[in-house]
């Protein structure tokens, strides 16, 4: 044999370089690594990163300040299917913190991670790139990306997967994308229902648990539910309710449910199959919050449906509702009263909770949490509708209070409601009452401010409720909640102004109510409204009217016309007939101003003011038993007074002259302080004379025509007589207003001094006397200081005609010329009397 020869090893080539182990200690050096071209040395420094990221946060955010993000994009689409997987693990891994997902958007890194959904892409790849998007699938615009990429597909047929965590992957990336509403049609489109059923058998959980909420979001659509149905999907929910072992789920499943059962359909469905009772039976064994929350809401959705509602009362649900709001916590609270307050909409079911649900309701009007609260006041404004017995209930509760108290709540539906509450109550009179008297007007004054649509409108309608007292109007008014009220007038909101314009009609029934609404613009404003076509309305209009009715210095001054029934009281005054923007000012701030060459303003006031009584009394005294000085220091209402008691001591007519004047009792300064008294027009007793005298002398005539005669006599006699027509530029009337005023310091003139008097002056006291002894008749205001009196009257019938009744013919009344003259309206006489 020959010997055997050793084969020697050939060395490497020169140019090849020796395998090299190295053990890295750092992170920035495997990342460094990242850059390499080796695929081996790629795959392993990938594996190294993600087991460094899965230790916690502070390791992603050392990779990220590294600059590892960058480095594994471009390696998630990298050619060898090991390097892809390791890098997309990475990120997956990665994806979970805030700022790594920060700048994996500004990478726009969703469309490399959809491409890896492939089916023939490896499981791991699947399961780390759909965690990568499902946690990137928390911000909006990413959803978006998602959806238009086409992301939504491939996750959909992931759903099948054979990898849990794909599938849990999968469905809370769906469950966050179909949160945009947009997405709800495309996943109808790619059949997802069936998939996402399937998921409701899975033995994890958690993949119950979000196909459950995905269901929920997208059963909220009529096509959805209707595939649903196709898909038995609603008997995969009445399963999970029944199994006890899927507990933890019933919320979810409840939820969905009572997005079904919104269809009346799908309702008759579950209670021909016993599915409705044992959904309440559930209700009322467990002890679960969630699940007696949605159970609760459940219901009301389907009481949306009057279909819906009689087959819940053939159910009894009312009972199981009334039990609900017995458990101490507060979403129940809550969810149970908006099921009472879509329940009552039936007639049976209102009737059921005026016993046992009301009473409670009541209570949770005290609650601290102000959600429970508006549920409550809300179910309360829903049974108290139209339902005067459940009124009545919710009285008997003491609820007149709390629900006062409620108008301050934090919530604006709490507070609308309230309002409405209050104004259902308010339909019985002693409701009415008795919420009047807990100051519902003051509390009023706040809500008027708010800047919701729907408590303006209530609190407006409130105040036209309650408003119908004269005490009630003035508590409005001393609280400040005329000038909110009229602000409401510009709204833009048609029901607000609708019931605005109503509140101001109903505010406007007394004269001190409807000359501050007045003063503080509510006639500018509704004048400004009914010039538009789009804003006027009937309301508007009757609210103008009834403004003018009771303000009737206003009134003549726009109008130049008061009819007979527009009865004179004192306060009132002839201001002139107004301009166009310009302001109508008060008495008060007419008689503060300084004497000017405006016309006078002529003013009634025929009784002495009730602030004044006492004053007179002692005036009285000393008139009788002392002489006293008058001094400067004395108001003209003092001395209007003392005057007036001395002429009525001496039996006087005429204008008395003070003989003698000593001093001014302190007494006078110690029980009257005249700076505190509200200010008041001084008495004119001169007119009061006139109606007195007017009253014995002119009443007791048998007809009115005698009447009306004799009363233009006598004013004609008050007023300078009867003047000729062609000397009437002669009558120098004004300059005896003049001195009046002079006399005064002041250009406002009681009607009582006027003793020369033309058209105007003489109209007026005609109308002022008839008004007060009873004789029917209106003002109308001509042009250069023309005025005159229309009366009614009727003719005595033709002889040989006994019994037959004339209709009443009117006649202009001469007060100038031919003082009782009648004149017929149309004539040539009456057209000389009328203009110049």
């Amino acid at each position: 044999m020959g010997k055997k020869v050793k084969k020697e090893v050939e060395p490497p080539p020169k140019d090849v370089f020796d395998p090299l182990l190295i053990e890295s200690k750092t992170a920035a050096t495997v990342v460094l690594m990242l850059s390499s071209s080796e695929e081996e040395v790629l795959a392993k420094a990938c594996d190294a990163l993600y087991k460094f990221a899965s230790k916690g946060d502070e390791n992603k955010m050392t990779l990220l300040g590294l600059g590892a993000v960058e480095h594994l994009y471009k390696l998630i689409s990298h050619e060898d299917p090991i390097v892809r997987r390791n890098a997309i693990m990475v990120f997956g891994i990665m994806a979970s913190n805030y700022d790594v997902k920060k700048v994996m958007r500004e990478l726009d890194v969703t469309n490399s991670l959809i491409s890896q959904l492939a089916p023939e892409e490896d499981v791991v790849i699947h399961e780390f790139a759909t965690l990568c998007l499902a946690h990137m699938a928390v911000e909006y615009t990413t959803k978006v990306q998602i959806f238009e990429q086409g992301g939504l597909e491939p996750l959909i047929r992931l759903l099948g997967s054979p990898d849990p965590d794909v599938k849990k992957n999968s469905v809370e990336c769906i469950y966050l994308l179909v949160q945009d509403f947009q997405s709800h049609a495309a996943v109808r489109a790619l059949n997802a229902i069936p998939p996402l059923l399937e998921l409701l058998k899975s033995e994890f959980p958690v993949i119950q648990l979000l196909a459950l909420k995905t269901l929920e979001v997208i059963s909220k659509d009529r096509e959805t539910r209707i595939i649903l149905g196709e898909n038995k999907g609603l008997d995969c929910v009445l399963k999970i309710l029944e199994t006890n072992e899927f507990s933890d789920l019933h919320a979810e499943a409840l939820a969905v449910l009572g997005n079904c059962l919104e269809d009346v359909h799908t309702l008759k469905l579950i209670q021909q199959t016993g599915g409705l009772k044992k959904l309440l039976s559930l209700i009322e064994v467990s002890t679960v919050p969630d699940i007696q929350k949605n159970a609760a809401k459940a219901i009301t959705k389907a009481a949306y449906d009057s279909e819906n509602r009689k087959i819940l009362n053939e159910e009894e649900v009312e009972e199981c509702l009334i039990n609900l709001l017995e458990i101490d916590n507060d979403g129940i609270k809550v969810a149970a009263s908006q099921a009472i307050s879509a329940m009552c909409e039936n007639l049976a079911s209102k009737q059921t909770f005026r016993l046992q649900g009301i009473p409670q309701l009541v209570q949770f009007l005290s609650s601290d949490n102000e959600e429970v609260k508006e549920a409550a006041v809300t179910a309360l404004a829903n049974l108290t509708a139209a339902s005067p017995s459940n009124a009545s209930a919710v009285a008997e509760a003491e609820g007149i209070e709390t629900l006062v108290n409620t108008l301050n709540a934090q919530r604006d539906g709490a507070v609308a409601n309230a309002a409405t509450v209050l104004i259902n109550l308010a339909m019985q009179e002693p409701f009415r009452v008795t919420i009047q008297s807990r100051g519902i007007m003051s509390e009023l004054a706040a809500p008027l401010r708010s800047t919701n649509s729907q408590v303006q409108s209530k609190a407006a309608l409130a105040v036209a409720v309650f408003g119908c007292d004269a005490d009630a109007r003035a508590e409005l008014r001393n609280a400040g909640g005329l000038g909110p009220l009229i602000e409401l007038l510009r709204s833009n909101n048609e029901e607000v102004r609708r019931n605005v314009c109503w509140a101001v009609m109903i505010c406007a029934n007394d004269e001190p109510t409807a000359v501050e609404l007045c003063r503080l613009g509510a006639l500018d404003i509704l004048e400004e409204i009914n010039l538009s076509a789009g804003r006027k309305s009937n309301f508007s209009e009757a609210a103008v009217e009834k403004l003018l009715d009771n303000n009737l210095s206003q009134k003549y001054s726009r109008m130049g016309f008061l009819s007979s029934s527009d009865i004179i009281t004192d306060g009132f005054y002839d201001y002139g007939q107004i301009k166009s923007g310009v302001t109508f000012l008060s008495l008060e701030e007419l008689t503060a101003q300084e004497l000017t060459d405006r016309r006078a303003t002529i003013f009634i006031n025929a009784k002495p003011q009730e602030e004044l009584t006492p004053l007179l009394s002692l005036v009285h005294h000393l008139v009788l038993h002392t002489s006293f000085l008058i001094p400067e220091s004395v108001s003209g209402i003092l001395l209007e007074c003392i005057v007036f008691f001395i002429r009525k001591g001496k039996g006087k007519k005429e204008e008395v002259k003070v003989k003698e004047v000593t001093q001014i009792v302190s007494r006078v300064q110690n029980e009257i302080n005249l700076e505190k008294l509200h200010w008041l027009p001084p008495p004119d007793f001169v007119l009061l004379d006139y109606i007195n005298d007017a009253s014995k002398t002119i009443l007791p005539l048998t007809t009115a025509r005698e009447q009306v005669v004799a009363l233009a006599q006598f004013v004609a006699d008050k007023m300078g007589g009867p003047i000729e027509r062609d000397k009437l530029h002669d009558f120098s009337w004004e300059l005896h207003i003049s001195e009046i005023q002079f006399e005064l310091k002041c250009n406002v003139v009681p009607i009582g001094k006027v003793k020369q008097g033309t058209f105007y002056h003489r109209a007026l006291l005609f109308k002022v006397i008839a008004d007060r002894i009873g004789i029917s008749c209106s003002l109308v205001r001509g042009k250069y200081n023309r005025a005159w009196n229309e009366v009614e009257l009727v003719d005595e019938s033709p002889q040989g005609i006994a019994g037959l009744l004339l209709p009443p013919r009117e006649y202009i009344v001469d007060l100038m010329f031919e003082p009782g003259s009648l004149i017929k309206p149309g004539s040539a006489e009456a057209d000389q009397y009328k203009y110049i």
